[in-house]
């Protein structure tokens, strides 16, 4: 099986596993986490030469397969991603090196240190967050608040500063809140030139939503 079959295998698994997950985490948000991904990849491949292009993308693609977000237990095992990685013979440096990137990739509370520690682990990070942001960001925001049963908005609640993974993990805050406690803040996070660059128009967009949100939620218009 060469590199081609290999990410056509896997993109056909990833579609099995995750068409028809309801969290935001859906087979359509590793497509396009894979499309940003390639296209921040070329970029930062046109300055610095370093990344590699396969490895970026079978990480995009199988960055969710073990999220703790969509395990019952919530935990993150990689146990799915290791079995499949064997399964379609990819050789043990590259799957390590892959498992590495996945376990980069997610946001673990404001106050947790989540710096990837190479291109390819900042390119997978950078797509999924810019994912997470601007109008599509919104509109997964809201469909995960509703598949966890979370408020809307509680105006009595305060957004929390999470200073560890257990604590965010713990967190069942309203929708409203985890922009605070999160996606206000990836703009700022982002590692790549080009990313930074996606992200600003993205935050702006989040920015308005809020002020007419709460002009609304205020009965202001």
């Amino acid at each position: 099986m060469n590199k081609q079959e290999q990410l056509l295998e896997t993109k056909k698994y990833i579609r099995q596993e995750l068409g028809n997950e309801s969290s935001g985490h859906d087979w359509w948000h590793i497509e396009r986490v894979r499309k940003l991904s390639l296209k921040i990849a070329e970029t930062e491949i046109a300055e610095t030469e370093s990344a590699d292009l396969f490895t970026v993308e079978l990480a995009a693609l199988l960055h969710d397969l073990d999220d703790w977000k969509l395990n019952d237990n919530g935990t993150e095992s990689y146990t799915k991603t290791a079995n499949w990685l064997k399964k379609i013979n990819i050789e043990d440096e590259v799957r390590h090196q892959i498992i590495d990137i996945i376990k980069q990739v997610s946001f673990k509370g404001a106050g947790v240190n989540t710096k990837p520690d190479s291109l390819e682990a900042q390119i997978v990070q950078d797509a999924d967050r810019l994912d997470a942001i601007g109008a599509i960001g919104i509109a997964r925001a809201f469909s995960y608040g509703g598949n966890k049963n979370r408020l809307l908005h509680d105006p009595g609640s305060k957004p929390e500063y999470h200073d560890s993974f257990e604590a965010y993990k713990a967190n069942g805050g309203s929708t409203i809140n985890h922009f605070y406690e999160k996606l206000v803040l990836l703009k700022d996070l982002m590692n790549t030139d080009t990313a930074k660059q996606y992200a600003e128009s993205r935050h702006e967009f989040m920015e308005r939503f809020l002020h007419q949100f709460f002009d609304e939620w205020e009965a202001k218009e």
